[in-house]
Parts: C-alpha cells; sequence; structure tokens
C-alpha cells in the first residue's frame, strides 16, 4: 500500500507527533507547541503509512523572499527508505519562488542534505533558548 500524504492539520494527533519526534529521536517537543508550530507554518508534510504516522516535515514561508525548511523527522523503521528525502524534496517544491529556502540540520545530518542542494552558510547566527545546550549539540559555536 502506497504512503498516505497530507497538508492537512484536520485530524492530526498531536501525541502521536509528539511520539514520533522522539523516536526519530530530534528530542522532546511537546504536542501543544508542535500544534502552534505547524499551524503557524505555511507548508506542512504528513506522511502515513496504513494510518500510522511514520514522517513528518514543515516550511515557515513569507511568501516571497525566505521559506525555511525544519522539523523534518521519520520513523527509526522508515528510515533509509528514501521517505525523508522525499519529504525534503515536497516541503522545496512548495516553497518554489522565493528567493532562498533555509533547512536547520542536526549536526551530522549536513552531507544528506548537501546531495538535495543545500550549501552551508557561512553567515548564520543564532540565539538559542539555551545556549550552552546548543553549544554542547553542536549547533552553534562561539567561534
Amino acid at each position: 500500500m502506497p504512503f498516505s500524504w497530507s497538508s492537512n492539520l484536520e485530524g492530526v494527533d498531536w501525541l502521536e507527533l509528539e511520539a514520533l519526534y522522539q523516536a526519530a529521536p530530534l528530542g522532546r517537543k511537546n504536542a501543544k507547541d508542535l500544534e502552534i508550530v505547524f499551524t503557524n507554518s505555511r507548508f506542512r508534510c504528513f506522511v502515513r503509512d496504513e494510518g500510522l504516522l511514520v514522517a513528518v516535515g514543515r516550511a515557515l514561508s513569507d511568501g516571497a523572499d525566505c521559506s525555511y525548511i525544519c522539523d523534518v523527522a521519520v520513523l527509526p523503521s522508515h528510515q533509509g527508505t528514501g521517505l525523508g528525502k522525499a519529504v525534503v524534496q515536497e516541503l522545496v517544491k512548495l516553497s518554489q519562488g522565493h528567493k532562498k529556502i533555509i533547512l536547520y540540520s542536526v549536526p551530522g545530518k549536513e552531507a544528506f542534505y548537501k546531495k538535495l542542494g543545500f550549501l552551508r552558510m557561512l553567515t548564520a547566527m543564532a540565539i538559542f533558548h539555551d545556549q550552552a545546550a546548543a553549544i554542547q549539540r553542536g549547533h552553534v559555536s562561539e567561534a
């Protein structure tokens, strides 16, 4: 049976989405916060396999200048199947027409995104809620 793709927020089980991020593993993301960020995202992908949520992604967009792809996650049972690549490609397709498409990656996944056409930004800067933890995880450096 083929995967079922949707961008529709109706019927999303936010606790199921929370569990997907934890299993992926992309850390603990609160169901209430996930509802807020997915609702406020212009583009969304929810992928189901026989009803089970197996992959997601979203993009924040201003509609012309910048689209920011984030929170791409795939259940471990479905990783390595090309599903993550397909989610990113769909979000890139939806973001066409923007002057730039930016993607935030967890450390160690840069080569995966490079194969999809993304290049390392040399001037990106960030302020994290927990700067020390972001430094420890390798998301930012003080150098």
